[in-house]
């Protein structure tokens, strides 16, 4: 019976806004939050700079980040992997 370490990082999945940068790509993160007062899902979106150490990602991308350390000023997220390639 082998028991799997729980890393208690956060991990999102998001679409690639951004390809730019070396070694670094934006990722758009959408959620849907309840509305307090009107009680009406409403789309929210976050952008996040990570890391990609080899370039992989494109714009377009599907992609899970996953927390870390941080890199830079601005980058504490790692890509992990790229669920779906651009069309």
């Amino acid at each position: 019976m082998t028991a799997q370490k729980k890393s208690g990082k956060k991990e999102f999945i998001g679409t690639v806004k951004s390809d730019k940068m070396e070694k670094s790509i934006v990722v758009s993160i959408e959620t849907l939050t309840l509305h307090p007062l009107y009680k009406k899902y409403v789309k929210r979106v976050k952008k996040i700079k990570a890391h990609d150490e080899k370039n992989d990602a494109k714009m377009g991308d599907r992609v899970r980040v996953i927390e870390c350390r941080p890199i830079s000023k601005e980058k504490c997220w790692k890509l992990v992997e790229i669920i779906e390639r651009a069309k």
